[in-house]
């Protein structure tokens, strides 16, 4: 089993600790409601997985708000790719990545799975809208649906493309974001779950969980089940258990929390002209040796170096 032990070198384990697309398999079909949370670089990733969390989000707001560009596509596949493997490569936890429609049609959608097999991701969320895609919390935005059957092959597309027989796609339903109903909700999940998707992403901004409790109603049990309760927040998360819900998505709040960091520090150094007042306030550097894993290249250096 790999597990990765410092940056960039894999090392084989003698422990049983399951693949990492194995890990999130069982997490989507738990008995038990599941957590992941949002990160977006290989140090986010870390820090998640020190928490305690058992899996990551690999977040497409947050990859490319941390890129400078907006959710719309800007960041090229590879480039989301290239993070990926900074973030598995951090982690022996597994990494669902926000894929957003595939970056293209079938084709492109594929190729992303081996792409991401090769790094050790354990999944990918793909959304049925249209390419480039429109974050779903935006305000007055379209949001146009892909054609049903045609997102539907998609993901027989990928699961017919995966050579690990558990790396998970879950197929995410924009139907309330679009606006239409229950209907239209459920007729596109009962699709993509037909055609494979090893689980359901079903996906609302109101503020209060509505659309999700009449949607678990009128699924199910079907499948599992993912939330992002994102602009629902204030609901409890025994709500969730009880509504039967596999997995819970905080999608996004390491990026925000950070961007709120740094805005206060860099507007106070701007102001003061000094450390003075700050330097109480953030990591120390030792920590940031710490998160980097100094202490291998150390170790490393003892028996790979000649001793002068």
């Amino acid at each position: 089993v790999e597990n990765m032990v410092y940056p960039g070198v894999r090392k084989m384990s003698s422990q049983s600790k399951p693949k990492k697309t194995t890990q999130l398999k069982n997490m989507l079909n738990s008995k038990e409601l599941e957590f992941i949370m949002e990160a977006h670089n290989g140090l986010s990733a870390r820090i998640v997985e020190e928490a305690g969390f058992k899996g990551i989000w690999g977040s497409g707001l947050s990859i490319s708000a941390q890129l400078g560009v907006r959710d719309s596509n800007e960041a090229s596949w590879t480039q989301v790719v290239d993070v990926m493997e900074f973030m598995s490569d951090a982690t022996s936890i597994p990494i669902l990545l926000d894929a957003d429609t595939g970056y293209g049609n079938f084709n492109n959608a594929r190729r992303l799975v081996r792409k991401l097999e090769d790094r050790g991701v354990a999944g990918a969320c793909l959304e049925d809208k249209l390419f480039p895609k429109t974050n779903s919390l935006h305000d007055g935005r379209a949001q146009p649906l892909a054609d049903i059957e045609e997102f539907a092959l998609k993901i027989k597309a990928c699961k017919d493309t995966q050579t690990d027989p558990d790396f998970c796609i879950v197929a995410r339903v924009e139907a309330f974001i679009a606006g239409w109903g229950l209907d239209e909700a459920l007729k596109r999940a009962e699709a993509y779950r037909n055609a494979g998707a090893d689980a359901i992403l079903m996906h609302s901004k109101k503020s209060d969980p509505s659309d999700i409790e009449a949607f678990m109603k009128a699924w199910n049990n079907q499948g599992p089940v993912v939330i992002v309760p994102t602009k629902y927040y204030k609901t409890p998360t025994q709500y969730f258990r009880d509504l039967g819900v596999s997995m819970v998505i905080w999608a996004n709040h390491n990026l925000r929390s950070s961007i709120t960091a740094m805005q206060g520090t860099t507007a106070t150094i701007f102001k003061e002209q000094s450390l003075t007042s700050i330097e109480q306030n953030v990591a120390t550097v030792k920590e940031v040796f710490r998160l980097q894993r100094d202490d291998e290249l150390v170790s490393a250096e003892d028996q790979y170096l000649p001793k002068n």
